[in-house]
């Protein structure tokens, strides 16, 4: 074998190990992504009551918002209105602006949302809360 045939088979070979390098390389950080969705995202929610007794609940969720991972969890009720859900109970305890004048405020991080709960995307981390408030 001549030396320019050499350096072919050389560059080839090396060209071919950097490709499957890279593919490796691809395979393994797309494994780590599946592997996080497939675990899900893990949020804090709190649900205080009117007296001001705060019950916490840590969530693992698969759900794109916020509303859709506490419903499943079966830790709200709600209907859907004009503006999205109307969440009526929280943790099996219910308001009613009609009858008493409670309703159930939604908190994001301690502020209050300017979303609905199922308007708004589950952040990894964050606190959402439901507070009992009387109007």
């Amino acid at each position: 074998m001549n030396k320019n045939s050499l350096n072919k088979m050389i560059r080839l070979i090396l060209c071919a190990a950097l490709i499957a390098a890279m593919a490796l390389t691809a395979v393994g950080c797309g494994g780590k992504a599946n592997e996080t969705k497939a675990a899900g995202t893990s949020f804090t929610f709190v649900v205080t009551d009117l007296e001001g007794k705060e019950t916490s609940f840590d969530i693992t969720t698969q759900k794109a918002t916020v509303g859709e991972a506490l419903l499943d969890q079966g830790l709200i009720e709600g209907e859907d209105g004009e503006y999205g859900l109307y969440v009526t109970t929280v943790n099996g305890v219910s308001a009613d602006w009609d009858k008493d004048q409670t309703y159930w405020a939604f908190y994001i991080d301690g502020e209050y949302a300017m979303t609905g709960v199922d308007a708004t995307e589950v952040t990894a981390g964050a606190t959402y809360s439901m507070v009992l408030t009387k109007g």
